[in-house]
C-alpha cells in the first residue's frame, strides 16, 4: 500500500528518521509496494518470509523514490542500485517497527480512545461488542479487524491487522470522520510484524490461546510470544490489561502485564477474577448470566447463543471500563448487544423449528467450544458441517475433525477454502479425526444435506467461514456465503419458508 501527501509532505526528521550522510529530504508519501511508489516517496524495503523487499529498491528508485528504509541486509542487497542514486538511505535494526512509527507520525490522527484485543479465538466478537457498548453509551465508535471497519465509519480491510500504512491511514480517516473510540483485533501476524507499533492504546485484552497458525510461527511458543507482544511492547506501562484468566496462558499474560506496572483486570470464572462470571442459564435463543464486579453482583439477560459469548461480552465490558467508562452504565448496555456477523449467527429456521447457525470456528478449540456452547440450547440432535482451509496449518485438521466428532451427533466434512491444495486431500486430513463422518466435497451440497438432516428440536452448526462472502479455490475467489446458503437450503426443503 502507498500513501501520498496532500502538500509538500514531511521531512525525514519530522518522521523521526535519520538518513546516512545527514540527508533530510521532504517525503511526498510512503509505500511498501514498489509499484505504488511515486516521485518523492519513501519506500520501505522490508525483509519477507520468501524474498527481501530490497530486491525491489531499483524499481522504487526508477519510479522516483527519494528515500529508502531497510535493514543492513537490505542495504547490502540494494547496494549497487543505491550507489547509482542519491536517495536518502535509512538503515534500521527493525525496519518493520520503524515503518509503523513513521506511518503513525505521517498520518498523525487516531481516535482518542483505542483498545486492542488478541487471542486465538474471540477477537472479532470482543472488538465488536466493545464497539456496541460504546455506541450504546453515545460515542462514535468502530471496530477494526477480520470483518473490516464497522460502526460509525465503514471500510473493507484485507487483513485482520493491516500493514502500518493502511492501518494508520484508516485510523486517520476514522478520526477525521468524528470517531472517538476504536477497538482493534491484534493478530499474531500483525504483532510479529510490528504492525500495531505506533497505535496509541489505553487498554489491551487477551481472550485465549490454542493451536493455530503453526504454518507461520515456527513453534507454539513463538506463536504465544507474538501475542504477548501486545502487552510487553505495544501497550504502554500506564495501560490496562484485561485478561481472561480461565485460560492457563492468560495467567502468564496477567503476570507479564503486572511486571510492567500495567493495571490488570482479570476476567473469568475463577474466584480471583475481578470481573467474575458466576452462573449462566440458557434457553432457545438467549442466556441469563450472573457476574460480580467490585463486590457487586449483576444479573443480565444476553440475546446471544453460546456460553462462550458471555466470556467475550465480559472481556469487552472490561476493556470499555478500562478505557474509562462507568461500570454500571456499561453493564446496563449488555442486554442490547447484537449478534456479531458470522459468530454463532442464527442463519435460518426450518418449518419444524430446527435452527441453523453459522460460526467462524476454524481451529480445533473453536470447533469444540462452539459445539459445546450450542448444546445447552438444543433439545434434539446437533449436526456439524466442517472443513479446513488449504495452505494453512495442516496439523490442526484431524484435531478439528475429532473436536466435531466428540461434540456433534452427525458430522459432515466438506471444503472450506482449499486455496492451492487438493480439496480431497484436505478432507482426508480432517476425516482422520472423524472417520464416521459423511464426506461431501461441494460446500453448498453439504449445507443442504445438513439442513435436510434436521428434525424438530435439532440444530446445525456450519463452521469455518463465518462472515466470509467468498470461497477461495486455486487462485480464484467464488461468491459463497454460508448464511445465504443456509437460507437457500431451508427455502428449498420447506417450500419457500426460510
Amino acid at each position: 500500500m502507498a500513501e501520498q501527501g496532500k502538500s509538500r509532505g514531511k521531512s525525514l526528521g519530522e518522521l523521526g528518521l535519520t538518513a546516512q550522510g545527514g540527508r533530510n529530504p521532504f517525503i511526498a508519501g510512503l509505500a511498501v509496494d514498489s509499484r505504488e511508489v511515486r516521485k518523492g516517496f519513501l519506500f520501505a524495503a522490508l525483509p519477507g518470509t520468501k524474498i527481501h523487499g530490497a530486491t525491489f529498491v531499483e524499481t522504487a528508485l526508477d519510479r522516483g523514490a527519494d528515500a529508502i528504509l531497510t535493514d543492513a541486509e537490505g542495504a547490502q542487497i540494494a547496494a549497487d542500485a543505491l550507489a547509482r542514486n542519491d536517495a536518502a538511505l535509512i538503515i534500521a535494526v527493525d525496519p518493520r517497527q520503524t515503518l509503523a512509527y513513521t506511518a503513525a507520525l505521517w498520518f498523525g490522527a487516531q481516535p482518542k480512545t483505542m483498545v486492542a484485543v488478541t487471542g486465538t479465538n474471540g477477537k472479532t466478537s470482543v472488538a465488536t461488542f466493545a464497539r456496541h457498548i460504546w455506541s450504546e453509551l453515545g460515542f462514535e465508535a468502530v471496530n477494526l479487524g477480520t470483518t473490516g471497519v464497522e460502526g460509525a465509519f465503514q471500510a473493507p480491510l484485507h487483513h485482520t491487522t493491516p500493514e502500518p500504512i493502511t492501518l494508520h491511514r484508516m485510523l486517520s480517516d476514522c478520526a477525521a470522520a468524528g470517531v472517538t473510540h476504536a477497538a482493534m483485533e491484534a493478530s499474531s501476524h500483525g504483532l510479529a510484524q510490528r504492525r500495531l507499533d505506533g497505535v496509541h492504546l489505553c487498554a489491551a485484552g487477551f481472550t485465549n490461546f490454542t493451536q493455530d497458525h503453526l504454518d507461520y510461527h515456527a513453534t507454539f511458543d513463538d506463536y504465544f510470544q507474538a501475542k504477548a507482544g501486545l502487552f510487553s511492547r505495544v501497550l504502554p506501562d500506564d495501560g490496562v490489561a484485561v485478561v481472561n484468566i480461565d485460560d492457563p496462558r492468560g495467567q502468564d499474560i496477567a503476570a507479564l502485564a503486572a511486571e510492567r506496572g500495567q493495571r490488570v483486570i482479570r476476567v473469568g470464572r475463577l474466584p480471583l477474577a475481578d470481573l467474575q462470571l458466576q452462573a449462566q442459564r440458557f434457553d432457545a435463543t438467549t442466556q441469563e448470566i450472573r457476574f460480580r464486579f467490585q463486590d457487586q453482583v449483576y444479573l443480565v439477560r444476553l440475546p446471544l447463543i453460546g456460553g462462550f459469548q458471555a466470556d467475550n461480552v465480559l472481556l469487552a465490558a472490561g476493556l470499555v471500563i478500562a478505557a474509562g467508562a462507568d461500570p454500571d452504565r456499561v453493564f446496563e448496555t449488555l442486554p442490547h448487544l447484537g449478534t456479531v456477523r458470522g459468530r454463532m449467527q442464527l442463519a435460518a429456521t426450518r418449518a419444524n423449528g430446527a435452527t441453523v447457525f453459522v460460526d467462524y470456528a476454524h481451529t480445533p478449540d473453536a470447533v469444540k467450544t462452539a459445539l459445546k456452547a450450542l448444546r445447552p440450547h438444543v433439545i434434539g440432535r446437533l449436526v456439524a458441517v466442517i472443513g479446513a482451509g488449504g495452505d494453512r496449518d495442516r496439523t490442526k485438521r484431524p484435531l478439528m475433525g475429532q473436536a466435531a466428532a466428540d461434540n456433534a451427533d452427525l458430522v459432515i466434512v466438506t471444503d472450506d477454502n482449499p486455496r492451492s491444495e487438493d480439496p480431497a486431500a484436505i478432507r482426508t486430513d480432517v476425516l482422520m479425526g472423524c472417520p464416521d463422518a459423511i464426506e461431501v466435497g461441494d460446500r453448498a451440497e453439504a449445507i443442504l444435506r445438513g439442513v435436510d438432516a434436521l428434525g424438530p428440536g435439532d440444530a446445525l452448526l456450519i463452521a469455518g467461514k463465518g462472515h466470509e462472502s467468498g470461497q477461495i479455490i486455486g487462485e480464484n475467489t467464488y461468491p459463497f456465503d454460508d448464511v445465504e446458503q443456509a437460507s437457500v437450503a431451508v427455502a428449498a426443503l420447506d417450500g419457500g419458508m426460510a
